[in-house]
């Protein structure tokens, strides 16, 4: 009569198991086909960001209160990093507030410079091409 229980159990927790693994495959490939979509519809560096840090650009303005970043000027980033500062030591778990909320405002900056970053590296790259090559030589005394 044990014998008969334990292998119900068992069938049982299998099936259950095997259920959960394949709604979790699910739900994998939707995501993994959804990624793949934004990336053919011209958001590839949308994409790849919110890959890595779990929120899109529109959610990461919206918690910072920015504008979207037009053309990756220092000044987007002095912004980003002002309000950043202003709401973390807000959000201060120690000062009464909630670390999911701090946390929040962490990942959005970060967004905001996967964002930000490649564009003022392509200025400032295009700055040192008009400059001209202007090596710094060193004497020795």
């Amino acid at each position: 009569m044990a014998y008969r229980l334990i292998t119900q159990v068992v069938v049982v927790g299998s099936r259950v198991l095997g259920r959960a693994f394949a709604e979790a495959y699910k739900q994998a490939a939707a995501s993994s086909q959804y990624q793949r979509a934004q990336q053919k519809n011209g958001n590839a560096a949308t994409g790849r960001a919110s890959l890595t840090s779990g929120m899109t650009l529109d959610e990461a303005c919206k918690i910072l209160n920015v504008n979207k970043p037009a053309d990756g000027t220092a000044a987007n980033m002095e912004e980003v990093m002002e309000r950043f500062k202003r709401l973390f030591d807000a959000n201060d778990p120690e000062k009464g507030g909630s670390f999911y909320l701090q946390s929040k405002v962490v990942r959005a900056r970060e967004r905001l410079e996967a964002e930000i970053r490649p564009k003022m590296e392509e200025k400032q790259a295009e700055e040192e091409v008009k400059e001209g090559w202007n090596p710094k030589i060193y004497k020795d005394r």
